[in-house]
């Protein structure tokens, strides 16, 4: 019988790479050692062989491991700009938020969300309700998952739209003390100001000085010769 997907991804465990991940994210769950290089090559594997049904049910039944590169891989598993119909993928990924407990989990599934955001943006009146729960995560998730409206150079005036609807987001955010919301935001407004300089700045005159000093410095990174 194949190895399961879960033992594919254990026979590149490193207990060594394993002990030094755990103290690096510093959560309590199982760590395997295994490079994300590993689990890209895995993952792109499992995609080609598998319908949108059973992707959803290896990717349920890894998360639930509780795995560090087992939540990864279940992430990554959905990670892609075409799936049709995608609306169970969109349903496991939004039950997964209060799940979030770490940057690289949560980045890693945020990013399979901002496919399914931008093949359907209606979808953003549903992240709009995470901006509000008592989970710091889930609020983050929010702007990192809508980063794909951080990088159009030609938007289209509906995409502008979206665009100033996330900064109302994070405007919001602004007050929030949170290292992680505070990063958050000025990821958002770094990513935007390569693109659409001009709305970073207009952000930052309104928003800048109550900002935590290094989220402020990070959001006018590329705007630095402007600003001085």
């Amino acid at each position: 019988m194949p190895d399961s997907p879960l033992d594919q991804i254990k026979a590149h465990a490193d207990p060594d790479r394993a002990a030094q991940m755990a103290a690096y994210h510093k959560v309590d769950r199982p760590y395997l050692g295994v490079p994300n290089p590993v689990l890209n090559d895995l993952t792109k594997s499992w995609r080609q062989q598998m319908d949108v049904d059973a992707r959803v049910a290896l990717a349920d039944q890894l998360w639930q491991t509780n795995i560090h590169e087992a939540r990864l891989a279940a992430a990554k598993l959905l990670t892609q700009a075409r799936i049709r119909p995608d609306q169970a993928v969109w349903d496991l990924l939004q039950s997964w938020l209060s799940d979030f407990d770490a940057w690289a989990v949560a980045d890693h599934a945020s990013m399979a969300m901002q496919k399914r955001l931008w093949a359907d943006p209606s979808r953003l009146d549903q992240v709009e309700g995470w901006t509000t729960s008592d989970h710091m995560w889930t609020r983050r998730a929010a702007l990192v998952a809508t980063l794909p409206w951080t990088k159009q150079n030609h938007p289209k005036p509906e995409d502008l739209q979206r665009r100033d609807r996330i900064l109302g987001w994070a405007a919001k955010y602004v007050p929030d003390r949170d290292w992680f919301i505070q990063k958050a935001v000025a990821w958002w407004l770094r990513d935007l100001s390569k693109h659409d300089p001009d709305r970073v700045r207009a952000f930052l005159a309104a928003h800048g000085d109550a900002m935590k000093p290094f989220a402020r410095k990070e959001a006018g990174k590329y705007l630095k010769d402007q600003l001085e």
